[in-house]
């Protein structure tokens, strides 16, 4: 056991100790309720509270604050401790003679720790150092913790200040998500914004009219997206069922039956490798819209995505690590094979498989023998081109072999109405015209099926109730799907998809 382990053991036992004490003196460490009548930051902001010198104390407003003790100075008969509500921290003054001798002696200065969740009755006034504080005149244990939580402490040594004790290891702070927000509060703002961006562009969506359905989870055909499933089993009907890796088949059966635009913020599963951009749950929303195209969708997604940044920064521009990405429109449009030759001075347009193979072959790609023609273009196009766009760009018009359920193009043979946002070197957005003649959806997913066959386990497999209810007619329509993830990395300047997952899945600890 290491030191540290055997300090909090050591800390658990003496907690438990203090738990039972409590309960002897007939004190409950763990009460139902506590009325909050006001938070940290209302009374920060508001000066008006603060009790006067001349005025009355039957006269000032009282407040009710209640929070976790996360330093504590004592000096004998009272005390000065910062207590941590949702949002903030603030100042508490508690005196014996104020609380009582008991509750101050017994329950507060011993049997508290740092930590603890307290509530306290009193009123705000100002310390002879200026500093806003609540002045306890009741004081109440609130729950009673059993474990010490890290405090950091900062030490002056040789002219510099160094830290302590800071709970700042990446991995243990995703582990112990909870620990992590009561320890570093400022992790709160990068899920306050994450929120605000969600229901920015749920507002953008309902003012435009469309509609917020629900679609399942649990799948008896996963389709939608190229991926591997996870796979699960009904006892009741004792059949396989997969967690759904898209929405996109369910929503445009919406459109079929007659809905102009839906859109789900939906969890979706897929079983890939971690990494600072993949984790196998991630929520992504997704639109569908009926009698538009992929050319109208470029437009509402820049529009969407440029509101979005002004409501949460005030601006079009967003600070992203060392790059200042600009949301402003209109955002560059540029073919995907014209951006592959661009950087590799190779016209990809028209080869076929070998002729692919030799140039992946050329540019150091390594292949493996399951890869088809859409499947070379995508590796090459990632390693060359997708980091390079760190501004909002449209990558347009793809191999159809990339694009199974994408319509073809109206102009460009061998190509599909499809467009992916890359921003910050990473896709956000991908979006189609829609495929809506079930013969040819039908032909794609047959060739989807025989690149399952020869070993592409992300292949797509025929879904056969989506093609019946394609054969009873499916408007002209456009569909996005935007990572929310990643665009809320860009949006909090987040290194990692941990940064804003809540509980980000990790590896077993040893």
């Amino acid at each position: 056991m290491s030191n540290t382990e055997s300090s909090v053991s050591e800390q658990h036992e003496i907690r438990l100790e203090k738990l039972e004490e409590l309960r002897d003196l007939g004190y409950e460490p763990y009460p139902h309720d506590f009325e909050v009548t006001h938070k940290s930051k209302y009374i920060l902001d508001h000066p008006e509270l603060i009790k006067q010198d001349d005025q009355d104390e039957d006269d000032v407003e009282k407040v009710s604050v209640a929070g976790r003790v996360m330093t504590r100075r004592i000096m004998g008969k009272s005390t000065f401790f910062n207590l941590q509500d949702s949002e903030g921290e603030i100042q508490v003054y508690i005196r014996r003679d104020d609380v009582g001798k008991e509750e101050y002696n017994k329950v507060f200065k011993k049997l508290t720790d740092i930590g603890d969740i307290v509530g306290i009755k009193g009123h705000v006034f100002k310390t002879g150092t200026g500093e806003t504080t609540v002045y306890a005149k009741e004081f109440q244990l609130l729950s009673k913790t059993l474990r010490p939580i890290p405090v950091p402490k900062e030490v002056e040594e040789d002219g510099e200040t160094k830290v302590y004790d800071a709970f700042s290891d990446k991995e243990q702070r995703y582990r112990q998500r909870y620990l992590d927000l009561i320890v570093n509060p400022e992790v709160r703002d990068v899920f306050q914004q994450r929120t605000e961006m969600v229901q920015a562009m749920r507002n953008f969506m309902n003012d435009k009219g469309y509609m917020e359905v629900e679609t399942p989870i649990l799948q008896p055909i996963y389709g939608g997206a190229s991926a591997e499933p996870f796979v699960t089993h009904h006892n009741a009907l004792d059949m396989k069922l997969y967690l759904r890796i898209a929405n996109e088949l369910y929503l445009k059966r919406l459109i079929v039956g007659g809905y102009d635009g839906v859109y789900e913020f939906s969890k979706d599963f897929r079983n890939e490798g971690l990494s600072r951009f993949h984790n196998p749950e991630f929520t992504q929303v997704e639109l569908y819209v009926a009698y538009k195209d992929y050319d109208w969708m470029m437009n509402f997604v820049e529009s969407m995505v440029e509101t979005v940044a002004k409501e949460l920064h005030g601006s079009t521009t967003v600070q992203v690590g060392d790059n200042e990405i600009d949301f402003e429109r209109p955002w560059p449009r540029i073919p995907m094979f014209e951006a592959i030759e661009n950087e590799t001075g190779k016209d990809l347009y028209g080869k076929d498989l070998d002729e692919l193979k030799a140039a992946a072959k050329d540019l150091n790609i390594e292949l493996e023998d399951s890869y088809g023609k859409g499947k070379i273009i995508d590796e090459i196009f990632g390693e060359f081109v997708e980091p390079k766009l760190i501004q909002p760009t449209f990558i347009t018009d793809y191999p159809i072999e990339m694009s199974p359920l994408a319509k073809k193009h109206r102009e460009k043979e061998g190509l599909v109405e499809r467009f992916e946002c890359i921003c910050n070197g990473k896709e956000i957005a991908n979006a189609f015209s829609e495929l809506n003649d079930p013969v040819d959806q039908r032909e794609r997913f047959e060739e989807q099926a025989r690149l399952r066959a020869e070993g592409d386990e992300e292949a797509m497999t025929i879904d056969e109730d989506f093609l019946q209810a394609l054969e009873y007619g499916m408007p002209p329509t456009a569909g996005l799907g935007i990572g929310i993830d990643r665009l809320a990395m860009i949006m909090t300047d987040s290194d990692s998809i941990r940064d804003v997952l809540f509980f980000p899945q990790m590896k077993p600890e040893k």
